[in-house]
């Protein structure tokens, strides 16, 4: 491990890394020892994106972890390129791409679009004001990657740290009428290769879908990010983080009539140097 590494050159290596295709075999650096630090890294490596941000994906942190970092959620960006729009039940013509040797999985989630955008100035939300800003909602399945194999194993700063583990996201089908359907306790399942490999309800997340609503707005509000109108946000995992490869196929159900699906692949490989710190080491 390189130690001592500032915040741009972590960014430059999960950025180049990311752009290669090519896996970490560990954490460049001293990982971040707090979230604020985390995000310190995270917008430097969107600084160095040749995209912009089509939404964010929330993800659980669940005790004792959430203590330690004052925090039951994280988030990172979704690129636009990587969002595929399957919501009229079309087969997605490129598949979910996942990192060759490092880290993929698929998630089921519900999709929530802004329809008016927070205003920066606002740092706090309730759940009615957050959910004021929505104008749809969607099943969908986020993909979960990251050129470091152990992201998920090093704590909640260092997934927050590379995009928040986010490589993607398939937006299926609308839940008509969302504001009066109880879609957080819809029974949600996931499968692979039409395996069954977790079930759920998003009635179990903290305030469910609409607290990672509100947690985003809040945090993006400090951060001074803004989130325009048609960003996606990616509420979290309901049937939990299943891991795939590619040349498989993954199913989200939702209420045993929503469906999304896609075929996973590898991000393709690409030959790189990668960059090197000021001393060269």
């Amino acid at each position: 491990m390189r130690q001592g590494m500032t915040v741009e050159e972590i960014a430059d290596r999960f950025v180049t890394a990311r752009r290669e295709g090519v896996a970490l075999a560990e954490y460049p650096s001293d990982p971040p020892a707090t979230l604020a630090d985390a995000y310190r890294i995270q917008d430097a490596a969107i600084s160095r994106v040749d995209d912009v941000i089509g939404g964010w994906k929330v993800g659980r942190i669940f005790p004792p972890q959430s203590v330690d970092f004052g925090a039951d959620r994280l988030a990172g960006p979704i690129f636009a390129r990587s969002i595929k729009d399957v919501s009229n039940g079309s087969q997605p013509k490129s598949p979910g791409r996942i990192f060759a040797a490092g880290f993929g999985a698929a998630e089921a989630e519900y999709l929530l679009r802004v329809g008016t955008p927070p205003a920066l100035n606002q740092r706090q939300f309730s759940l009615a004001e957050a959910a004021a800003h929505i104008d749809a909602v969607h099943v969908g399945i986020e993909i979960a990657s990251s050129p470091l194999p152990t992201i998920n194993d090093l704590g909640p700063a260092v997934t927050a740290s590379d995009f928040g583990n986010t490589n993607g996201l398939f937006v299926g089908p609308a839940i008509v009428d969302w504001c009066n359907v109880d879609y957080a306790n819809w029974p949600v399942s996931l499968l692979i290769d039409d395996h069954a490999v977790g079930s759920g309800s998003a009635a179990g997340f903290p305030d469910g879908p609409l607290g990672s609503v509100r947690f985003l707005f809040e945090l993006l509000a400090a951060r001074r990010i803004s989130l325009p109108a048609g960003s996606w946000i990616s509420t979290g995992a309901i049937t939990g983080v299943h891991p795939v490869r590619a040349g498989q196929r993954v199913e989200a159900v939702f209420a045993h009539k929503l469906r999304v699906g896609c075929q996973i692949d590898h991000v393709p490989f690409q030959s790189v140097n990668l960059p090197q710190t000021a001393s060269g080491e």
